[in-house]
This record gives structure tokens, sequence and C-alpha cells, in this order.
């Protein structure tokens, strides 16, 4: 599995040698570093919440000197239709980061809207088993967490496959683990995973 930009907020890391890659974001990186390929001088990346979108698009204009505006879906239009102008003239990308691509994503303004609907979209996905099995490790990592053999392998097939399920649970592990004042061992993540569980079904 590749890395270019851990797609985390734990903190930040803006490092492009960090993110993970794999087929669950994949065709979003090439889509984004296939700037030469665009139809226009802008795309629209979208992706669960807390699937590292914000900072991709962060490390992409960064090196572009482009221009990011994330949750586009709340902005202010005119700002959008101006900066999306503003990409075509001056060739450097425009990335708009936001829930769902257009037309799920109403546009009043006319004339944006028959901007963006030019504009390619690409989108990442909910994680798979192997993305879920590095974010658990990094995450526990980045809290100077070390979990007994096994805890990762036992968690990865068991727990939901989204980014904010993911993070929950490592949040779920530390918390149990300073409170119990032991090692995350595969016990104690079985414990946790029942505890999510339960407050699941009764929600």
């Amino acid at each position: 599995m590749n890395q270019i930009a851990l797609p985390l907020d734990w903190p930040a890391d803006e490092a492009e040698s960090a993110f993970i890659v794999s087929s669950s974001n994949a065709a979003a990186v090439r889509h984004l570093h296939a700037r030469g390929t665009w139809a226009v001088c802008a795309t629209i990346l979208t992706g669960p919440r807390k699937s590292g979108r914000s900072l991709l698009g962060r490390v992409i204009t960064a090196q572009t000197g482009g221009t990011l505006i994330d949750n586009a879906q709340d902005h202010d239009e005119e700002q959008i239709f101006h900066a999306w102008n503003d990409a075509q003239r001056t060739r450097r990308p425009l990335v708009l980061i936001a829930d769902a691509a257009p037309p799920e994503w109403s546009i009043v303004l006319p004339d944006l809207r028959s901007r963006l609907s030019a504009t390619p979209h690409v989108a990442i996905g909910d994680p798979d088993e192997g993305l879920i099995e590095r974010l658990i490790t990094t995450l526990l990592e980045r809290r100077g967490l070390i979990p007994q053999h096994g805890v990762v392998a036992y968690l990865t097939p068991r727990v939901e496959r989204s980014h904010h399920s993911v993070i929950a649970l490592v949040d779920a592990l530390d918390a149990a683990s300073l409170a119990a004042h032991r090692a995350i061992t595969v016990p104690l993540a079985r414990a946790v995973l029942s505890g999510i569980d339960a407050v699941a079904a009764a929600s």
C-alpha cells in the first residue's frame, strides 16, 4: 500500500509522503495528479468526512499554486463563480471539495451551474479493509499506543467500514486503555467493540 498524505486529523500532517493510498482513494489521487487530462482547470472532489479529502486538496493546491474551496456546497456562489473563471485564466487548478457533486448540490446561479456541469468530479470511497488496518495502526501509533499482537487483525474485519467509525473506535480504545491502566489487548478490543455495537443497537 502506497502513502501520500494521511487522511486523518490527529494532528493534520501536510506531508505528501504520509497519505495512505488504497483502492478506496486511488482513483481520486490519480485524477488529481493528472491535471493535464481535466476538461477544465477545475475539479470537484467528494468523499466521506474524515476521509482525507480536505488534506488531499490542500496538498494538491499547495503543489500547483491552485485554489481550494472546502465545503463548497455551503460557499458563496459568486465567489466560486469568480474562482472558477480565475482558474481558467491563470491555468492554476481550482479544487472544490463538497459532500456531493451537482446536481445533488443545488446551484442557484445559472452560469455557475453550467460551469460546474462541465467540471470533472472524482470521489473518495469508504475505506477498504487494507486501509482500515493501516488507519487503526497509524492512529494508535500517533497517540503513542502500541496494541498487543493480533489486536489490529482482530479489529479490522469487525469495525464498520467508514472513516468516522475507525476514528471512533480508536478514541474508544484509547479511553478504555487509559481508564483500565492496561495495554490494548484482544479482550479489551473485544469489549470496546461490544460497547460500540450496543450503543449503535440502542440508537
